[in-house]
């Protein structure tokens, strides 16, 4: 599947309407040190710094969903309790319609209580979890209420997500109930199932999506692995037994197997990353599948884009919703996989997506013909002044126009693969007028950076920078240091 095509499917995303039913719960993190042992037990103490609470279990596909710029209603029960007064203004804050909570004085709010120790300055790590819950059925008069509530919230909707973390909520009169208003609405019903032994209460649905571990259990087989046949035996086995039109089988770093109407297995690979904390990801998954479908993918696109997402949420510790931007940003690098060379059509999109993040563009020019300590220590200060750094190189057209025939020593193909290679440089694009004007203009860089070999008012766009709240800077060379000096030396 071409890169292109997805990226094509972000820029013409639509904000949608899903709404999110399911278990949902509060997350509370206690951070500190853990850095000696109790003197009355062989445990760590862990010294709290701070302490934070996030809405967690299907809230936190709530949070997502926001993250991929959906609108949000969120269908549940929860306990009459502060836990879930804090989890309800979280999601208001986070722009969620949370009028189908459904209170339930009887039960508490589910509430995890993770514990974060930092030992000997590495990566935090969660020592333990204590539980807060009551995973027995709801009652008949609240399963009432959830899908009283389920009939105003599907009006409109473009999906309803059922996330299942078997606290309760769900439960086969619940998921059944949920499943028939949605298909009677005309409104698509995407499953992330529980770790359970039986899929039967989510029949009817349009699709589930286990891991391959879960799937494992709920068909009674061990160490299926990563054989295509054994995989698709097992995802045909779920398909029919809910009566499914796709299964999205995840597969960890080996992505995830399709299965549609027609029932040829797809495998839809994912890029490698570095994993650092898996939680979260299956959340992630369920929101962009949703998200995608609703926007008009087809199932392929839908789970390639779920795969992105997923990739992204476990390069990071503990649960963090992944930003559309983030997702796009990621497809336009991998379209670059080449390095950091750029056409200036293509760096303008990242550029835009880097932004939405927030991010601090630097912007500096030359010719680099012949790299030496000069232009490192050059660009590292440049790279001080922003997130990211963009630096633009003469053609070599551009050079022998300003420098003479015999310049340059080192041909474009060259000068960019030695760019490329240091640490400081972000991206490389080339021009071929004999200043860079036109890049400038069109980057508009929030820092335009030069040696402090020129005065400000002899840079080049200043006056283009400073008219939209841009700073020029000037940075500090390295005495003797220059690539003529260089070409002199090596003729005496």
């Amino acid at each position: 599947m071409a890169t292109r095509e997805l990226i094509s499917l972000l820029d013409r995303w639509k904000p949608k309407r899903i709404v999110v039913a399911g278990d949902f719960m509060l997350d509370r993190y206690a951070y500190g040190n853990a850095e000696r042992l109790s003197p009355d037990a062989p445990v760590p103490v862990l010294a709290i710094v701070r302490e934070e609470a996030k809405a967690g279990g299907a809230a936190n596909v709530c949070l997502d969903l926001r993250a991929l710029q959906c609108d949000v209603a969120t269908l549940s029960v929860v306990g009459d309790d502060a836990a879930g007064l804090e989890m309800r203004e979280a999601l208001e804050e986070a722009g969620c319609d949370t009028q189908g909570l459904v209170i339930d004085s009887n039960r508490p709010t589910t509430v995890k209580h993770n514990f974060v120790g930092l030992a000997q300055h590495r990566h935090p790590q969660k020592m333990f979890r204590v539980d807060t819950e009551d995973k027995s059925p709801m009652s008949e008069e609240a399963i009432k209420q959830l899908l009283d509530m389920a009939d105003q919230l599907l009006v409109g909707a473009d999906m309803l997500c059922l996330e299942d973390y078997n606290k309760g909520v769900l439960s086969r009169a619940a998921c059944q109930g949920l499943i028939e208003r949605a298909k009677r609405r005309g409104v698509p019903v995407l499953v992330d199932p529980a770790a359970i032994d039986d899929y039967s209460k989510y029949r009817g649905a349009t699709c589930i999506t286990p891991n391959r571990t879960e799937a494992e259990r709920a068909t009674h087989r061990q160490d299926v692995g990563n054989d295509l046949e054994a995989l698709t035996a097992m995802a045909r086995s779920l398909k029919q037994q809910c009566a499914l039109d796709t299964i999205v089988l995840t597969l960890d770093k080996a992505g995830a197997l399709l299965l549609e109407a027609d029932d040829q297995p797809q495998l839809v690979p994912t890029v490698a990353r570095q994993v650092y904390d898996v939680t979260g990801a299956g959340d992630m998954v369920l929101a962009m599948l949703a998200a995608a479908r609703a926007n008009g993918a087809d199932w392929r696109q839908s789970v390639a884009l779920a795969n992105t997402a997923a990739g992204l949420e476990v390069e990071k510790f503990g649960v963090v919703p992944i930003t559309l931007e983030e997702v796009l940003l990621s497809l336009l690098q991998n379209d670059h996989a080449s390095g950091k060379l750029r056409r200036l059509e293509h760096l303008l999109p990242e550029l835009a997506a880097h932004r939405k993040q927030g991010k601090r563009i630097a912007f500096t020019n030359g010719c680099f013909d012949i790299l030496h300590a000069g232009h490192v220590q050059y660009l590292r200060h440049a790279a001080r002044h922003g997130d990211l750094l963009i630096v633009g190189v003469n053609s070599d057209d551009s050079i022998r126009r300003l420098k003479g025939p015999q310049r340059p020593v080192n041909q474009l193909d060259d000068r960019v693969l030695v760019l490329s290679e240091l640490e400081s440089v972000d991206y490389v694009v080339v021009f071929d007028d004999d200043t860079p004007m036109d890049l400038i203009e069109t980057i508009r860089p929030d820092a335009l950076v030069k040696g402090a070999d020129y005065t400000r008012e002899q840079v080049v766009g200043h006056e283009v920078v400073e008219s939209y709240g841009g700073e020029v800077v000037l940075v500090p060379l390295v005495e003797g240091r220059s690539t003529t000096n260089i070409i002199e030396k090596v003729k005496g």
